[in-house]
């Protein structure tokens, strides 16, 4: 189970500060939920922890050791545009970090090492209901599908921690409903640590164990850059109790700064 540390991450570009003070720790498992308004870094910490972006100041360490400075096979992303290739088949989309990994010259497998990566991407598609669909191409498939396919490249590489960036952002409530139970499905079943970036604050509580909420809390009216978001609220989740656990004043300021 992996767990992550981030001590005094402040990231700015060319004097605008983005985030500041980002101090938390983060048990091995644990389903993050990031809300905040637009604007106030949420996706530049997720990209932070990809290693996309490194921190100007301060240190992101998973299990006790620095943070990669390139992104890893430990990391995966899914964003809320489906990241498949439309030139290939959803076998095909699933397989090909397993033949990039194994044959980074030619991008294609032989013999018993295809058939193996073959056999693990079928157990990927199986695990996120696409069974049925892994001859089709993605623009024979749905918004959802195309969705369960980005996770499903996602999962063949088996990451530590997982991060998603508004992935159901596009859907439509029936099928964003499905893909919460299809993504809690998967993180039971794994031991994968989540860091999801949402809009959606009952989305954050109905799958987060907890809840980061960025806001920007320092002003400075001459110079608007000078200050950037941090973790104001950071609350322990209850699925069952759902939103109906936090008290209303603390409920009605999160939904202020949302």
């Amino acid at each position: 189970m992996t767990a992550v540390q981030v001590r005094n991450v402040w990231k700015e570009y060319d004097g605008h500060v983005v985030i500041e003070r980002i101090n938390m720790a983060v048990e091995g498992r644990a389903f993050c939920a990031i809300v905040g308004a637009s604007g106030c870094g949420k996706t530049t910490f997720l990209r932070m922890l990809l290693s996309e972006e490194t921190p100007s100041r301060g240190v992101i360490l998973v299990d006790g050791k620095t943070l990669a400075v390139e992104p890893g096979p430990d990391r995966g992303v899914v964003f809320q545009r489906y990241s498949v290739f439309p030139h290939l088949t959803v076998l095909q989309n699933v397989m090909l970090g397993l033949e990039l990994e194994g044959s980074p010259l030619l991008g294609h497998l032989f013999g018993a090492a295809r058939r193996r990566a073959v056999e693990q991407a079928e157990q990927a598609i199986a695990s996120v209901g696409l069974s049925a669909a892994r001859d089709k191409y993605p623009a024979a498939l749905s918004g959802g599908m195309r969705q369960r396919l980005a996770i499903a490249q996602t999962l063949i590489k088996k990451p530590k921690i997982l991060l998603l960036d508004e992935p159901f952002g596009a859907l439509d409530p029936g099928t964003r409903k499905d893909m919460h139970a299809l993504l809690l499905s998967l993180w039971n079943d794994t031991e994968m640590t989540v860091f999801m970036v949402t809009h959606d604050l009952s989305e954050g509580f109905d799958l987060g164990t907890r809840l980061l909420v960025f806001d920007k809390v320092r002003h400075d009216p001459t110079d608007p850059d000078a200050f950037g978001a941090t973790i104001t609220y950071d609350i322990p989740l209850d699925r069952k109790s759902g939103m109906a656990a936090v008290p209303r004043e603390l409920k009605k300021e999160i939904e202020r700064t949302t």
